[in-house]
């Protein structure tokens, strides 16, 4: 089941290159599993932080079947924060995964 996710951008500009790769990111993580329902990535720019200067959020929701995941990831870049979320997302479906199968056997 293949569905784009809802992207919000809160206090930024909505960017289409940011866009692609999220929505390539989404397709890469059907491949894990085939129990996404639906999923939405938030963006946004906190308040500044004093010694860390600008950072960005990146946060993933994914609805799947049984308990869903959630991921938030902070970077002074918005693509490392994506990149970090994707990479954290992906290693927790595989992790739910590789469970239902020992628990099948």
């Amino acid at each position: 089941m293949k569905s784009n996710a809802d992207v919000v951008y809160r206090d930024l500009d909505a960017s289409p290159a940011l866009n692609d790769i999220i929505s390539k990111k989404i397709e890469k993580l059907h491949r894990f599993s085939d129990s996404i329902i639906h999923s939405r990535v938030v963006l946004d720019s906190p308040h500044n932080h004093k010694h860390k200067g600008k950072m960005y959020r990146a946060s993933i929701e994914l609805g799947i079947k049984g308990a869903p995941i959630t991921v938030t990831s902070d970077d002074p870049s918005v693509h490392i924060a994506v990149r970090e979320a994707f990479a954290t997302c992906e290693r927790k479906l595989k992790e739910e995964s590789n469970r239902k199968k020992s628990t099948r056997h």
